[in-house]
């Protein structure tokens, strides 16, 4: 087999070992969260987590790409890379503890007040855990990745059942779980990364520091777009319904986190790939074969999880959550867009042109911002699921166009335009008709159209699949 898919083929075999089964159990926990908290628990923790996904980037100026990208070239030093790293981390939480203090003085925010010790506990857990995962990445150590990733997955389904369960903690319980997990992981890789030993807070490295923030600091623009077109709605539907509302629209995305478990897997091996193999020409058809392959899969995927989504909530969303299953078919349409468009991303890392990022996220952005002002007072969360799944598509649609400067893709875009507008039927048919066998029927009939439409590609998939295992 050709050298290319097998190191692809590596890295993700080795990404899904450490993620299938942790994320898999840590989604078959959702029960227990949805029968232990309440909607209004579960949107005040995603109101959190959503707020830190913005002070991230501002904070870091998105250090953690530049780790990545700069830690994959073997022109620098792996000692400048991760020592420049973690001092951003470190100013970035110092910065954070200032302001919290601040907060705490002058009562701006009460809810921020009342949880202002895990507030910055999670950002230290994210921001360490951003630049260590990256750095190991960066350095090609993808088994060690996976070994820790197992560790963080276990170590937080373990806290959450002993602080919520055995403990009762409630709200401050799933806090600590969660931002004690990816501190673990952190640890680990520190260990057996030597990155302690690496860190050399004497040296400026005022050269690479240049360099790494001149590719970085474009990127905060895209994380803020981005977490605009992924978070922003939050702020709107807590806004105009509520924080019981958030949480019922922040645990529907639990049951098209399967399809972000495939996407988060492929992503993070599909980087190193792209920057290892890049070839504008395509010459090989390496890249067209594996974007086919990509969407074939996430597009079928997503296709089911609509076709299941009733089904599924029933068993995930015990109590009030339930009526969550409602916007789950926008939210799993919005996930397969964001995955197409990092693969098309894959292509701006290789060249390093940082600045593409933003410009096609900003399109986006700027729609879901008007979008959710104008659906979510007159449809809810359904209005905020809607606006998130155009403008992801809007992202996708600016990224391939862009991307025609440094790759050539032989792609069927017809074919895939019909199977998207599938997915949209859907999405329709499940939410207007009541849940019975016409419904389930026309569902599953539409399932077997878009299994059809992409059937040469499945036997690609299988061929490859036959094909390497004949080659052991």
């Amino acid at each position: 087999m050709n050298e290319k898919y097998k190191y692809l083929f590596k890295n993700v075999g080795l990404l899904t070992l450490s993620s299938f089964a942790t994320r898999f159990l840590s989604f078959f926990l959702v029960p227990l969260y949805t029968n232990i908290l309440s909607t209004t628990d579960y949107g005040t923790y995603d109101l959190f987590t959503t707020t830190i996904g913005v002070l991230i980037p501002l904070l870091t100026f998105n250090i953690q790409d530049a780790v990545i990208r700069f830690a994959l070239d073997n022109n620098y030093s792996k000692d400048a890379v991760v020592t420049i790293g973690m001092r951003l981390v470190i100013c970035a939480n110092c910065v954070l503890a200032v302001g919290l203090c601040l907060n705490f003085v002058f009562n701006v925010s009460l809810i921020v007040k009342e949880y202002t010790i895990f507030l910055l506990l999670m950002f230290l857990a994210q921001t360490l855990s951003g630049v260590v995962t990256c750095y190991i990445r960066g350095i090609n150590r993808v088994t060690d990745l996976s070994i820790s990733s197992v560790i963080a997955s276990l170590a937080t389904i373990i806290l959450n059942i002993v602080f919520l369960v055995n403990l009762r903690m409630g709200l401050v319980g799933y806090f600590l779980a969660n931002c004690l997990g990816p501190l673990v992981q952190s640890i680990y890789l520190i260990v057996r990364g030597n990155i302690l030993w690496r860190i050399n807070i004497r040296e400026k490295y005022r050269d690479e520091q240049k360099e790494m923030l001149s590719y970085s600091k474009p990127l905060v623009a895209n994380s803020l777009a981005w977490w605009i077109n992924s978070a922003f709605d939050r702020y709107v539907v807590v806004f105009f319904c509520g924080l019981a509302e958030n949480g019922l629209y922040a645990v529907a995305g639990k049951i098209p986190a399967i399809l972000n478990v495939f996407q988060g897997i492929f992503n993070q091996a599909w980087e190193l790939s792209a920057v290892k193999d890049y070839d504008p020409e395509d010459k090989s058809g390496f890249f067209s074969s594996t974007y086919r392959a990509y969407n074939c899969a996430m597009t079928l995927i997503c296709s089911a999880i609509i076709v299941s989504d009733r089904f599924l909530a029933r068993f995930l969303y015990a109590k009030d959550f339930y009526s969550a299953w409602e916007y789950v078919p926008w939210l799993t349409i919005a996930i397969l867009f964001g995955a197409l468009s990092g693969y098309m991303g894959g292509f701006f890392t290789a060249v390093k042109d940082s600045r593409i990022f933003a410009t096609s996220t900003l399109v986006g952005a700027v729609s879901n911002i008007a979008m959710n002002l104008i659906l979510t007072p007159f449809m809810g969360p359904m209005g905020a699921a809607i606006a998130t799944t155009i403008c992801y598509a809007e992202v996708f649609v600016v990224r391939y166009v862009q991307s025609k400067k440094y790759i050539s893709l032989k792609l069927n875009v017809l074919r895939d335009s019909i199977s998207y507008t599938i997915l949209v039927l859907q999405s329709i048919v499940l939410i207007t008709l009541p849940e019975n066998f016409l419904m389930y029927g026309i569902n599953m009939f539409l399932f077997g159209l878009v299994f059809l439409l992409y059937f040469k590609d499945i036997q690609l998939i299988l061929c490859k699949v036959i094909h390497r295992r004949g080659r052991r």
